[in-house]
């Protein structure tokens, strides 16, 4: 009887194991990264936040909303085209995660289009690939309000 029992438990470990290997992550393509954040720029030219929101993983707190409300008040915008990605280098880091560094054009500065140099973080969840949410609000020029407690002289004590 025992025999029986280690060799069901035998057979159902390595079935469990095989399974997970062969479930192992795909290897990351580059350009499809590269290509997804092209995609996700677009969303963000095109006004369309919802289908922005979705396309971000979450690294930074507030709601659909409030992600929409400080794109649509941003001061700055993925420029069309050919200015909006240059100097692509994607860097790989894991099994679903990438960064993409890359000189981006943004449209609404004082002189027209300026160009940044910076990473983005891409996580592929789902088998979709997703910037960072505070990387995109950083591109916008978007950033955090921080509060700063201040003592003022004369009200100690009071």
């Amino acid at each position: 009887m025992t025999l029986v029992r280690l060799t069901l438990f035998l057979t159902a470990l390595f079935a469990a194991t095989h399974a997970f290997a062969a479930r192992q992550a795909a290897p990351v393509n580059e350009s499809e990264a590269r290509l997804a954040l092209e995609s996700i720029l677009d969303l963000w030219r095109d006004g369309n936040y919802d289908a922005l929101y979705e396309r971000t993983s979450i690294t930074g707190g507030g709601s659909r909303e409030a992600f929409a409300r400080r794109l649509a008040g941003a001061s700055r915008r993925p420029a069309c085209c050919w200015e909006k990605m240059q100097e692509v280098r994607v860097t790989v880091r894991g099994t679903d995660s990438v960064s993409v560094r890359a000189t981006f054009g943004l449209e609404g500065g004082p002189g027209g289009t300026d160009h940044v140099t910076r990473a983005i973080r891409l996580v592929r969840e789902d088998g979709v690939w997703k910037a960072a949410r505070a990387d995109i609000l950083a591109l916008a020029g978007e950033k955090r309000t921080t509060y700063r407690y201040v003592k003022r002289e004369g009200n100690a004590g009071q």
